[in-house]
């Protein structure tokens, strides 16, 4: 894998107060590829992943600020209190999902500011808590790169305008603008 304008390995969080070492390695940087069949030829679009930090960090209103700063997780470019309940679910889930964004019946849509997303129901327990997953597309030196830049816990699917994700693949491999809304 070449380099990446992203972080491509995760260091873990280790809670000052307890010593739990919480492993980010489930969110480093990895290759995914994804296949369709069009006009009974098969396409293969191979991009590089990478993940934000507002995967598995996040600040509440609620939090004060002794809590925020025993929280704090330091990027390379912010810094933001580590969230467990975003941690956990991005360990279960985030992964999973990524690969199956080109699976038929992996709803995509438009999330507005270039972004697009798709929203799944990964929760077991019967609660009606959808997991939003926000991601831009793009190419970097020739490579086709998707960016995780959030992943979080919603109480209602959003409605987002569909678009497929191989029209964003194919049009960002030939160069072109992926779709818009």
């Amino acid at each position: 894998m070449r380099k990446i304008d992203e972080v491509e390995a995760w260091r873990p969080y280790v809670d000052p107060l307890d010593g739990t070492v919480y492993g980010l390695s489930h969110l480093n940087a990895h290759e995914v590829t994804y296949s369709t069949v069009f006009k009974g030829q098969t396409e293969k679009y191979t991009f590089i992943v990478s993940y934000s930090f507002h995967c598995f960090a996040k600040d509440y209103e609620h939090q004060v600020q002794e809590e925020l700063e025993r929280l704090m997780y330091h990027a390379p470019n912010a810094s933001r209190p580590f969230c467990v309940q975003r941690y956990e679910l991005s360990k279960k889930y985030l992964r999973q999902i990524v690969e199956s964004l080109g699976d038929k019946g992996t709803y995509i849509g438009h999330a507005g500011f270039g972004s697009y997303a798709t929203v799944s129901i990964p929760i077991e327990d019967g609660s009606s808590m959808y997991y939003f997953v926000p991601f831009k597309a793009y190419r970097e030196k020739k490579q086709l790169r998707i960016h995780i830049t959030s992943a979080y816990p919603i109480d209602e699917r959003q409605k987002l305008k569909k678009v497929n994700f191989f029209s964003i693949a194919k049009n960002l491999r030939q160069g072109r603008q992926p779709p818009k809304p």
